[in-house]
């Protein structure tokens, strides 16, 4: 019974000094406010230099951040398509034979798709059926008996040498076989540095008109926009062309101005074909007006240029084949063009910008943590290059003995401890350190 009546006491003590430490780490916690502390240097090239370092950073956060990177807005790429249209008519007579092309006949493929040849030069092998002929003259396979000709052509090769007529070997083809080797080609003049060019078959295709409609949406802002923007009506588009200071937002191109503006000559790209980028770029700050969003078409030569002067350089020219089937006294034939054109590659580039708080809120936090590297210069300068830099450092860094620890009680925090220590450490009071 006395046993009992003893631990009584104890415990209850114990679950009071429990609450007690409990409460006080809770108070501490949710009411005390700890910050360093500063040390005040009046040093006119300190300060200078802290204040030069500031004054750059603030400049670069609100000259490059904000103004020129607008760095509180957020940005979008949008999806969008591209619907193309292309008008004219174009007339050849080759050896007597007048031909007229449409559309159906010199644009690959007819669809309207973002990307497409428009045919200005060719080459005809008409009445081909499959027999066995002789390969063209142009080519390599010239033989002297039967032997010369085992596996050294594209084409599929009967073994036999026509000794006695072309001197080639003899093919099973679609024949006639396609002669290609009279390419027109460009001859330059060295006397006069001049480049003269034949004239294409096709060249009525620099007066053929290109109609381009683009459409797009910015998913994240629920914008859509269409190169039709205000303005352009029915009637507009009637009477309008493309031109750079005139017309700049008028979707309808003359395949000329095209290829001006990208700064190739029409006689010499229309010869061997070549390739050309339409850029339609559109760049929209939606902080403003939707009305003022509007494309801007920008064009680029990507091959074909006449004026490159490597003439080793392999693959010139843009071409391409294509063969017309027909039935003729039930047999059937083709006729095979090889067709030299101008590819059009139209490229839709397209960002969206807006206010949002998120890279507002970003930008400015980051800015005010590049505010610390003043603060580490400034330190490095009187920490380590000022002659006074012992003093500075003294005054900087508190440094205190070693000091025995108590011996803490079951629910005495070393914070506790610590403040009975620092009632004992002498108050000392710093004035701000001044230049002597």
């Amino acid at each position: 019974m006395y046993t009992s009546g003893v631990e009584r006491p104890s415990s209850y003590q114990r679950r009071s000094k429990m609450k007690s430490f409990i409460t006080n780490t809770l108070s501490d916690f949710f009411f005390e406010y700890e910050t360093p502390r500063q040390v005040l240097v009046r040093n006119k090239r300190v300060g200078v230099v802290c204040r030069l370092i500031q004054l750059g950073v603030l400049a670069y956060i609100i000259g490059w951040v904000f103004i020129y990177e607008k760095g509180y807005q957020s940005s979008d790429t949008a999806v969008g398509s591209v619907l193309t249209k292309m008008k004219g008519v174009g007339y050849t007579n080759v050896t007597g034979e007048e031909r007229i092309w449409d559309v159906a006949d010199f644009v690959f493929p007819v669809q309207g798709d973002s990307s497409f040849v428009v045919m200005t030069n060719y080459i005809m092998t008409q009445g081909q059926k499959i027999d066995k002929c002789s390969e063209p003259p142009n080519s390599k396979n010239r033989c002297s008996s039967d032997a010369d000709c085992e596996g050294r052509s594209e084409r599929h090769m009967t073994g036999k040498c026509l000794v006695n007529t072309t001197k080639m070997c003899e093919v099973l083809a679609w024949c006639p076989v396609e002669d290609d080797g009279n390419i027109p080609e460009y001859v330059r003049s060295l006397k006069m540095m001049l480049t003269l060019y034949s004239p294409a078959l096709l060249m009525s295709a620099e007066n053929f008109t290109l109609f381009i409609k683009n459409t797009i949406n910015f998913p994240a802002y629920g914008v859509t926009r269409c190169n039709l923007v205000e303005g352009i009506d029915n009637q507009y588009i009637r009477s309008c062309l493309y031109d750079p200071k005139t017309s700049p937002l008028c979707p309808i191109f003359r395949l000329g101005d095209l290829v001006q503006l990208s700064g190739f000559n029409f006689a010499a790209i229309a010869k061997v074909g070549g390739a050309i980028g339409i850029i339609i770029d559109w760049t929209c700050n939606l902080d403003h007006d939707q009305s003022d969003c509007k494309p801007i078409y920008s064009f680029h030569g990507l091959y074909g240029n006449p004026d490159e002067t490597d003439t080793a350089r392999a693959s010139v020219g843009y071409n391409f084949r294509y063969a017309k089937h027909y039935m003729e006294d039930k047999q059937e034939k083709r006729t095979l063009l090889k067709v030299f054109g101008i590819r059009f590659d139209i490229i839709v580039r397209s960002v969206a910008t807006k206010f949002d708080i998120i890279p507002t809120l970003t930008a400015i936090g980051s800015g005010v943590g590049i505010f610390g590297v003043a603060t580490v210069v400034c330190d490095l300068i009187l920490l380590y290059l000022l002659p006074k830099r012992e003093f500075y450092n003294n005054m900087k860094f508190k440094v205190t003995e070693t000091m025995e620890k108590e011996p803490l009680d079951e629910f005495k925090s070393e914070k506790e401890v610590s403040k009975k220590h620092s009632e004992e450490v002498l108050v000392h009071h710093e004035a701000p350190l001044s230049e002597t």
